[in-house]
């Protein structure tokens, strides 16, 4: 499986000649070129996740690719067809297996109402928990680890990634710093990486990895 990321919270896992994508956002340049989407997977309803633009944009060319994301996604996604997931569920869209893990955003502060977010587990493999810290209850091989974000200490972030253990991460959701701020999340979370035998490493946007 080939995995490709965008800026901020955007990426595509590849296999088979079809693509799934998953968060893009306000952050991420429009995503015009991709073909073969067979599902897009929005974690939660802030812009930085997704925009109108960007689902618009995939789906002309993309005409048949499912978009999925939680309740509170849906309610806001009005015009677009969404297959409402939650904690628990599962799906196929073909050739990718889909788990969903988790309810809710990350806190950003009290005064600010916390929204429905689901994290998503790809092949029984990789695993985004977008803007929260929810553990799947599985071995993760590899994790998009979140770096920057007004709802992120680097420490929680940190015991995040201790408590995932993933045989290998990478830095994601990182439009909110600056390069030096970059380069001191990142050896955090390496340090965290290795502390359970995994590797760390970086793509920058429109880089891939085979995983």
């Amino acid at each position: 499986m080939e995995l490709t990321k965008f800026e901020h919270s955007a990426l595509t896992l590849s296999k088979d000649g079809a693509t799934l994508v998953i968060d893009p956002g306000v952050f991420t340049r429009p995503l015009t070129d991709l073909a073969n989407v067979v599902a897009i997977v929005v974690t939660h309803e802030h812009a930085d996740h997704w925009t109108p633009d960007q689902l618009t944009a995939l789906l002309d060319g993309n005409p048949d690719a499912r978009i999925l994301g939680p309740a509170g996604f849906a309610a806001a996604a009005e015009g677009f067809t969404v297959e409402v997931v939650a904690d628990g569920d599962q799906v196929t869209v073909a050739p990718f297996d889909l788990k969903f893990f988790g309810e809710k955003h990350a806190v950003i502060h009290s005064s600010i109402p916390v929204i429905d977010n689901v994290g998503v587990l790809v092949d029984d493999s990789f695993y985004y928990g977008g803007d929260s810290y929810t553990v799947p209850p599985v071995a993760v091989e590899t994790l998009a680890a979140p770096i920057g974000a007004p709802w992120l200490k680097i420490g929680e972030a940190m015991d995040y990634v201790l408590a995932v253990a993933p045989k290998r991460s990478f830095p994601i959701h990182d439009m909110t710093l600056s390069a030096p701020g970059k380069s001191m999340t990142q050896e955090r979370i390496d340090w965290a990486t290795q502390q359970g035998g995994g590797t760390f490493f970086v793509l920058e946007p429109g880089e891939s990895a085979e995983i």
